[in-house]
């Protein structure tokens, strides 16, 4: 095909939860941790001549901030998901040309049967899914500031316990067989081997070295609205229904949000034309907002790839990219069209 049809979309194969962000305390037990809303006396960081346009070097601010409660030893973060067959991924494809949708949707189900027939490369996928998972990229700046991480995994009544300060987070090889069997698990889920739910449940419990009132790193919100001298806006929820702003507020619980662990468990992309020995997340061009740039263009891109799933080598890089964006999901804009 010149180009995939007009409407086309893929329902993500992932469902996630957010990432519930508790206290650990000295007695073993745990509570969720606040997030609290307040104001700073901050001092103006601006550059050359700006500075000569203000008055004064005090920046006053309202901010969100999470931190741990007084007694804290640790945090711990938990989220579950579930893996649906790939073969449920073709949600929408329709186009002014029938013949397109028709032969574009063969071309789909016969590149998804043909993976799971042949193993590998979805097997490949499945690994580096199972990495970042093990690895708890998807705790993110929490992950930076640890001093060491406890990361267990649990699926059919069967646990699995990884230090996961210690796994890699750019190297997606030499698996340990825990590792494979958490991939073995997520690859029966995407082939549709198994009938029934494949389901994980996923708690990290990190040590930052220090106890006390550390502050931590839950999701933050894009206001578009941000009122002037409010600076962040931190992801919570069982947020209080009135907020008082002349003095220090709960403003709710803090979480991880689940578009951003997801964001994290795709960071596999190492397929992509220019890599430099860093993975991308897994999007259609390559987006990656980071280095502000489109790694994947033309010919590289899923629009492309996608125009073409019957050409390609099942067990090639390409592939592997393709069957990582059907797990991704999304839609896939025409344009004008």
């Amino acid at each position: 095909m010149a180009k995939i049809p007009a409407v086309t979309s893929f329902t993500r194969a992932f469902v996630i939860t957010d990432g519930i962000m508790l206290n650990i305390l000295p007695d073993g037990s745990s509570s969720p941790v606040r997030i609290i809303r307040h104001g700073i006396r901050g001092t103006q960081n601006i550059f050359g001549d700006e500075i000569s346009k203000k008055h004064e070097p005090v920046n006053i601010q309202e901010t969100d901030t999470a931190k741990l409660s007084g007694d804290a030893i640790g945090l711990k973060v938990n989220f579950e998901f579930r893996v649906l067959p790939l073969t449920q991924s073709l949600e929408s494809c329709s186009d002014a040309q029938p013949e397109r949708s028709s032969e574009f949707r063969k071309s789909v189900f016969d590149f998804i049967h043909k993976a799971a027939e042949e193993h590998d490369s979805l097997y490949d996928v499945s690994c580096r899914f199972a990495r970042n998972i093990t690895n708890a990229r998807w705790l993110w700046r929490n992950r930076t500031i640890a001093d060491s991480i406890k990361t267990t995994v649990s699926f059919d009544d069967s646990e699995y316990v990884f230090s996961s300060h210690l796994i890699p987070l750019n190297d997606f090889t030499n698996y340990s067989k825990d590792e494979e069997r958490l991939a073995d698990q997520i690859f029966i889920g995407l082939s549709g081997a198994q009938s029934g739910n494949v389901c994980f449940e996923i708690s990290s419990e990190i040590n930052f070295g220090i106890n006390g009132s550390i502050e931590v790193y839950p999701s933050q919100n894009y206001l578009p609205d941000m009122a002037k001298g409010f600076t962040r806006s931190l992801y919570k929820y069982g947020t209080p229904d009135k907020i008082n702003r002349n003095e220090n507020n709960f403003v709710g619980f803090a979480a991880i949000r689940d578009q951003k662990i997801g964001n994290a468990l795709r960071t596999i992309d190492t397929w992509y034309p220019e890599f430099n020995g860093i993975p991308i997340a897994v999007e259609p061009n390559g987006a990656n907002i980071s280095a502000n740039n489109f790694f994947r263009r033309n010919d590289s891109s899923a629009f492309q790839l996608f125009s073409k799933l019957d050409e390609l080598d099942i067990n090639s890089d390409n592939a592997k990219f393709c069957l990582a964006c059907l797990i991704r999901g999304g839609v896939y804009s025409a344009g004008q069209d």
